[in-house]
């Protein structure tokens, strides 16, 4: 498999650069901090790290937005986080706005993605209202993998204002994260976006986030074919079919939305 490792000079480069990266956004848009969600996971926590880095502890305020579905575990976790960091955090149950969704419209009951979906924006929601009231930033917590097969919520956890970590693979984020003094348990837990019961990332894409890694680099960042990349990383052809497919559906994911051209 294709060997995405960093040295440990390159990890503090990419330290230095995303720190400066937060601190740059956020005083280009006069924002007095930064908002993020804090699920428990990698990406939330790395990010976690290098905005309280950028910007202070006390500019960056966590919120943690736990569902109907979500395991108690993950909350521990997202609040360990932001006690270690020293970062404000609050807690908003989700729910209860999703059920209000569903007693408008209740033909989405049951319809697990529609319903996770549902939310993921209304944690965005949250996000923005509290950056909004407070004048900060909402930082992204979505890496390069996610972005490339479209692994996000449209207007949910897409919906930020940038995204620090947004050019690291999965496993340059786990890196990174260990580089930066992040738990072990933390970096190697399953990741999960946890919008509906039992619900895994590489479960749903299904492959691992290594395979997953090598074949963006390789075949749709990278130069191979998908013949190339099949006999260069020694997995199935339909499995980096399965990513390009991905990739070329999600497009409309990466772009802002389109409208028709201007006639002349």
């Amino acid at each position: 498999m294709l060997d995405l490792q960093f040295s440990e000079a390159e990890l503090e480069t990419r330290r230095e650069h995303v720190v400066d990266f937060i601190r740059d956004q956020a005083d280009a848009a006069g924002a007095d901090g930064a908002v993020l969600g804090l699920s428990g996971g990698i990406d939330s926590t790395l990010t976690a790290h290098l905005a309280t880095e950028a910007l202070g502890p006390e500019n960056v305020r966590g919120l943690v937005l736990p569902a109907r579905v979500s395991a108690d575990e993950h909350r521990s976790d997202a609040e360990r986080v932001a006690r270690d960091l020293g970062m404000t955090f609050d807690v908003f149950e989700v729910e209860s706005v999703v059920d209000v969704l569903l007693s408008a419209y209740p033909e989405a009951e049951g319809d697990h993605r529609a319903v996770g979906n549902a939310r993921a924006r209304v944690r965005a929601v949250f996000n923005y209202l509290v950056a909004n009231h407070e004048n900060r930033l909402v930082l992204g917590t979505g890496n390069r993998s996610e972005a490339a097969v479209g692994y996000f919520t449209k207007y949910g956890d897409g919906a930020v204002d940038c995204h620090p970590i947004g050019n690291l693979y999965k496993a340059q984020v786990r890196q990174l994260a260990r580089h930066v003094g992040v738990p072990d348990d933390l970096v190697e837990k399953t990741p999960t976006a946890e919008l509906w019961a039992d619900q895994t990332d590489e479960g749903e894409l299904g492959m691992d986030y290594d395979t997953l890694d090598a074949i963006l680099a390789t075949h749709v960042d990278g130069p191979l074919s998908v013949a190339a990349t099949a006999r260069e990383l020694d997995v199935d052809r339909a499995t980096v079919d399965r990513v390009r497919a991905l990739y070329e559906a999600s497009e409309h994911k990466r772009n802002p939305p389109p409208a028709p051209d201007p006639i002349e």
